[in-house]
């Protein structure tokens, strides 16, 4: 069959031009806390359906909790994106469940785990005294997870010719920023997102990495005296980015681009939740 032409859709839900009638089906992986699950509130600001999948059902729980506050429905579901056949088991449910996927977000990161080795802080040590095991977990709990399940999503989203794939990314992909591994694992992200929106480029799936801005985690806040956080971010303010960017229809000329939320926010004219508008950081500034 041949594929349908560049803009056009076949969602059999909506007519050309008209808004779709249901929920937003999203997944966002690693949401358990921090920006996944900020994401996760942003989407249940505009009403989607999530599915917010972690290793903690307790935290997951709690993700599902304050999503229903803001008017959305979380679906809690404890997965290891390490493991592909836990991978495999969350899309076939989604099917089941949800008979679709709109929007995937690729949240899921093992990169800042253990920091301190036996007391010593091996975070920023040059790359022939950092421990092997980190450029693992940034590649297997990171990049590969990330193409794992963009890899189910677009089974899901090319028969539909619609769709949003977003991997979570940062400055270190394009500069060099505390250690080795991490640049290399986020330029990595950032050409997943590029190669993958090439091949998609005729099947109506927009693919992008996204760049936060220092965000206002709880890792982040338990050592809120080292940070300047003048110009941070909640992790709400990343979803509120996804968000925009579905709700935009000419989101198509994104794709394959690294796009800056506080950037987005500015286009897109929307604010964080206490109201700010956190200035863009850049390749020199970040």
């Amino acid at each position: 069959m041949p594929r349908p032409a560049p803009g056009a859709r076949r969602d059999l839900e909506r007519p050309p031009g008209q808004p779709v009638t249901r929920p937003l089906r999203a997944l966002v992986t690693g949401a358990s806390r921090g920006v996944g699950r900020g994401v996760a509130e942003g989407l249940a600001e505009i009403g989607a359906t999530v599915y917010a999948t972690g290793r903690d059902p307790g935290a997951l729980a709690e993700t599902a909790s304050r999503s229903a506050a803001l008017g959305g429905s979380t679906v809690p579901v404890r997965c290891d994106h390490s493991d592909d056949t836990q991978t495999e088991a969350l899309f076939a449910r989604i099917e089941r469940e949800a008979g679709g996927l709109d929007v995937l977000v690729n949240s899921a990161w093992a990169g800042y785990e253990r920091m301190l080795e036996d007391g010593v802080f091996t975070w920023e040590k040059p790359f022939w005294e950092q421990p092997l095991w980190r450029f693992d977990a940034m590649f297997a709990n990171g990049v590969r997870a990330a193409y794992a399940a963009s890899r189910f999503a677009a089974r899901l989203m090319v028969p539909c010719h619609d769709g949003l794939i977003v991997n979570l990314s940062y400055w270190a992909s394009q500069k060099y920023m505390s250690n080795v591994p991490y640049g290399v694992s986020k330029a990595a992200t950032d050409r997943l997102a590029a190669d993958t929106a090439h091949e998609l480029r005729h099947d109506g799936v927009t693919v992008v990495s996204l760049y936060p801005g220092l965000v206002r985690t709880e890792r982040v806040m338990e050592a809120a005296a080292a940070f300047d956080l003048s110009n941070s971010e909640s992790p709400r303010f990343t979803g509120r980015a996804v968000a925009a960017l579905w709700r935009d229809p000419d989101r198509a000329r994104h794709s394959g681009k690294a796009l800056v939320v506080a950037a987005l926010a500015r286009a897109y004219g929307f604010r964080d939740v206490d109201g700010s508008q956190p200035r863009p950081l850049t390749l020199e500034t970040a």
